[in-house]
């Protein structure tokens, strides 16, 4: 009994449903203005534009282009062939984007020089209005008041839009309205009737939601109408489309790939466009051409009942009607300037692309590309009718072209010299474009011991016996363990189906297990190219790892035009950019955080990108974009994608009204969350808190440049956590500028252990106070007094204490050693301090200078004792590699060692190795003071963002 209501509640809401298209139908014939009625049909021997008439072969994919008949069609006065425009309900949100459509198609009827054009646009719904429309068909089963106020809401704000639009010409805005009010009644009458039978029939929620699509053409159509200078018509495409395929599909998912099946039956629905051009022609006008107004998205079937495109199909209507026009080209106006390489709003770097093939397009669209529907392609590839994306508020842009068929592989491997030379050639990217697609689902069988029995034929049958649509499928070579993407609504209907195929097998324990991971994306990256050059994926992957995002699943198309990831959701925008990087369609970006940006040499690396941005960004390709710059108490961030403007970082972090409190968890959230695939922070701070943070930050992928020394010569068992995060997670933490500051004295160890050799001892000066008040003080000028001069050239520690007592010294031997091999702390170093225990290091710098007016006399004493034998004194140290032992003290050096030339604000290092065993390699180099620590670090964050592009293509 229940299923027999059902049916007749169907075949009520059909009957109904009937009426009302009959009744769009009347006002169809009946609401061309009286200045233009139709005239009789004129054929023109001359035209190239005829209505394309397709044999029912075709439906089905087996026929050609060939026609059973071929007349030609064209209104008078003009040879050239029609043109079609599509707009999408985000150019038709308001009165005044209606006025600039009809302004542009005005514009664009006018022709381009070689006369008018015959003109048609295919409009959707006014932005926003089929949602609504989804509303009061799916309020009405729980609420009728909710749904009638859904409803009158939308009706409402429809004639607003007329009237706004139309505003003095009541003759022809009463009439529309009218009508619009009775659609009203109508759709109410349809809608109480879902009550009783508490479900939603396909039909009745795309009769219901067509009504966007209907009203909209009229409005547009009267606002053209109203200028009186263009002839004009509007067609309700269900009248003339006649489409077959499931009609209780319903309306499908916002923004799917698919239309569900739904074809043209071309034969049928040339016989009514002809028919309605017979009957409802434009009446001709002087040097004009018409412009004829589609609805998108809705149609019928061939027994008569209403049904659509699906949604987002409003595209596929645009290239439906231009192959039945046979036009000479479909425009697709959106609000972007084409078709990118990546989502805009994702890749901030993304750009036009100013051509595709069909078929690029088409991968593009079914993984996820926003810009056109995937069927969109199919009507005008037989045709060979180009399809161009431009943008509505910048139609002087050319935009993108879309035509011709990219080779298929048998093709490209006849062309052997074709692909030589394309790999030959300069400039050229074998990728298009990078695209996703969100809210996808992993669904899993594995470890299946089924002797004999073809597991994949099973599972995919499951699926198809579910209606599951199957994005990716990848499976092991025995059929042991297979993964299919799904979309994630249906995550849960694939696994029930899989259980009950697989029941026994699961119960006898022939199948390890069945698993359902959701919260997934694809990423995929599209581009004929793609089939002639190698090393494409080899870049993709390399640039994922890179950007620390995990690879869940991986496909690569048969046709070579398309790599399909799967990767966490909240790792998608990442590799999103991380890709578009890797094949050069955007420069490289790093997003930096620089903590201790107000100190010395914070101030100094600021300064130095900032006068450097120009030249990384136009002669390497490189964008160092700071997010987020702290001093000890306050933080800033960016506000967008631009980063901060580092001039202005210092008055930021003063100013009241800006920043936060400073806090090493807040920086943590910012650059976790930062979607950019190259981070890095710049730890300036040189505290021990700072290091509890570093595991953490390189788990999480984010790079460290760390000029502080208190981490790397801190705590052994941190130390050795970090470098393991570090090693796993395939980052870098670069310690270079902690030591030398821009010497390179780390990568020196490591390319002597790298290339075999051997280290024996490593000495030197590494302490640029020491290294000048040594070289500076004599009996002329003091100990103290060069201790000033240190100060103000800003070579010293900001505490000073950390110099004098050798302190700073010992931890770069410490970092030093541990980049050796060896695992020594702080309290291992033998270390002598130049302050006597009287001393307090609690005191300010000023303070203690005037107490090391002390020192002067004891130090002249040992100046005058080394110079009597020919020596200078060095503040040395020194790392015996075969014992571990470390040093560090004031001595007498004599004229045989490099360390006695050492000048005023010069470090030093001489490896004694056993390939330099007769003559030590040293490196030596000015690198006291913040503009050379600056240096180093900058060089590091340059080094960093070189390694993470050398593998571009």
């Amino acid at each position: 009994m229940k299923t027999d209501r059902h049916q007749s509640s169907i075949w009520a809401a059909l009957l109904l449903a009937g009426s009302i298209l009959s009744s769009a139908s009347a006002f169809t014939a009946t609401k061309t203005p009286t200045s233009l009625k139709t005239a009789s049909l004129r054929p023109s021997l001359i035209s190239s534009s005829r209505l394309f008439v397709a044999t029912e072969q075709e439906v089905d994919g087996s026929a050609s282009s060939s026609t059973s008949t071929s007349t030609l069609y064209s209104p008078p006065g003009t040879s050239n062939a029609w043109e079609i425009h599509k707009f999408g309900g985000a150019s038709l949100a308001t009165a005044e984007l209606y006025k600039t459509v009809g302004d542009l198609l005005c514009q664009e009827a006018q022709g381009r020089g070689e006369g008018v054009i015959p003109t048609m646009a295919v409009v959707s719904a006014k932005g926003g209005m089929t949602d609504l429309l989804v509303q009061v068909v799916d309020g009405a089963l729980l609420d009728m008041n909710r749904a009638e106020v859904a409803l009158s809401e939308a009706v409402t704000s429809q004639i607003a839009v007329l009237q706004e639009l139309v505003p003095n010409r009541h003759d022809i805005t009463e009439p529309i309205i009218e009508n619009f009010r009775q659609d009203e009644k109508d759709i109410l009458s349809v809608v109480q009737s879902l009550r009783m039978i508490q479900t939603v029939p396909a039909v009745t929620m795309e009769v219901v939601t067509g009504y966007g699509e209907i009203w909209s053409a009229q409005t547009l159509h009267a606002y053209v109408q109203s200028l009186d200078t263009v002839p004009t018509a509007w067609i309700d495409a269900r009248d003339v489309l006649v489409v077959k395929g499931d009609s209780n599909m319903g309306l499908g998912e916002k923004g799917a790939a698919s239309t569900g099946g739904v074809v043209p039956l071309w034969e049928e629905t040339t016989q009514k466009l002809e028919q309605w051009w017979q009957e409802k022609q434009p009446k001709p006008l002087p040097d004009s051409s018409p412009i004829v107004i589609v609805t998108g998205f809705v149609a019928k079937t061939a027994e008569n009942v209403p049904t659509t495109l699906k949604r987002s199909g409003s595209d596929y209507s645009a290239t439906i009607f231009a192959k039945l026009t046979d036009a000479a080209r479909v425009t697709m106006w959106k609000n972007t300037n084409g078709v990118y390489t990546a989502d805009p709003r994702r890749v901030p770097e993304a750009f036009p692309i100013s051509s595709l093939k069909y078929d690029e397009a088409m991968e593009l669209a079914y993984f996820g590309a926003q810009v056109l529907h995937p069927s969109a392609m199919e009507p005008c590839i037989d045709k060979e009718i180009p399809v161009y994306v431009r943008n509505i508020f910048n139609p002087a842009f050319e935009g993108t072209v879309i035509r011709g068929r990219c080779p298929t592989l048998k093709e490209s491997n006849e062309k052997k010299n074709a692909i030589m030379n394309w790999r030959a050639s300069s400039g050229e990217i074998p990728i298009k474009g990078i695209t996703s697609v969100d809210k996808v689902a992993l669904v899993t069988l594995e470890g299946a011991t089924m002797a004999g029995a073809s597991v994949a034929a099973r599972f995919l049958g499951a699926m198809a016996s579910a209606d599951v649509t199957v994005l990716i499928i990848t499976q092991a070579s025995s059929e042991s363990s297979i993964t299919v993407a799904v979309p994630e609504s249906q995550g849960e209907l694939a696994l029930a189906a899989l259980k009950d195929a697989f029941e026994l097998e699961l119960a006898r324990e022939n199948i390890n297990s069945l698993s359902l991971t959701p919260d997934m994306s694809i990423v995929a990256i599209v581009g004929e190219g793609m089939a002639l050059k190698s090393g494409v994926s080899s870049t993709f992957m390399t640039s994922l790892a890179r950007a620390n995002v995990n690879i869940r699943l991986i496909a690569q198309g048969s046709s070579e035009r398309q790599i399909a990831v799967v990767v966490e959701k909240d790792d998608a925008t990442r590799a999103l950019r991380a890709a578009h990087m890797a094949f050069t369609l955007s420069e490289t970006t790093a997003s930096v955080a620089i903590l201790g940006s107000t100190g010395l040499v914070g101030t100094a690396l600021a300064s130095q990108i900032q006068g450097q941005r120009e030249m990384l960004n136009q002669e390497l390709g490189i964008d160092l974009c700071v997010t987020c710059a702290s001093c000890s108490t306050k933080m800033v961030s960016a506000k967008d994608s631009r980063g901060l403007d580092l001039s202005e970082v210092s008055d930021l972090l003063k100013s009241d009204e800006e920043g936060q409190e400073f806090d090493f968890d807040e920086v943590t959230k910012i650059m976790e969350a930062d979607v950019n695939p190259l981070r890095i922070i710049v730890d300036c701070t040189n505290t021990e808190k700072a290091g509890e943070y570093y595991e953490r930050w390189l788990s999480k992928g984010i790079h460290i440049v760390s000029p502080g020394r208190k981490v790397g010569s801190g705590d052994l068992d941190l130390y050795n956590k970090i470098c393991a995060a570090q090693k796993g997670h395939a980052v870098e933490w670069y310690t270079e500028s902690s030591v030398g500051s821009a010497l390179p004295v780390i990568s020196t160890i490591r390319d002597l252990f790298e290339t075999g050799d051997r280290l024996n001892k490593v000495t030197g000066c590494l302490s640029g106070t020491m290294a000048f008040v040594f070289s500076t003080f004599d009996e002329s000028l003091s100990f103290s007094e060069a201790l000033s001069m240190a100060a103000e050239k800003g070579y010293t520690e900001n505490d000073l204490c950390e110099d004098l007592s050798g302190q700073d010294m010992a931890r770069k031997v410490v970092i030093l050693a541990r980049q050796i091999g060896l695992d020594v702390s702080l309290d291992d170093v033998e270390l002598e301090s130049l302050l006597p225990d009287t001393f307090s290091c609690a005191m300010d710098t000023d303070a203690l200078l005037e107490d090391c007016k002390s020192l002067d006399k004891p130090m002249l004493d040992r100046f005058k004792a080394a110079q009597e034998k020919g020596c200078k004194l060095r503040y040395k140290f020194e790392i015996d590699c075969g014992t571990g032992k470390c040093k560090c003290q004031l001595l007498e050096i004599p004229n045989t060692e490099a360390l006695f030339r050492l000048k005023r604000n010069e470090n030093l290092v001489a490896f004694d190795t056993k390939r330099y065993e007769t003559s030590p390699l040293i490196v030596k180099g000015a690198a006291a003071g913040p503009e050379l620590a600056a240096s180093g670090i900058f060089a590091d964050l340059l080094r960093l963002t070189r390694a993470y592009s050398a593998n571009q293509i």
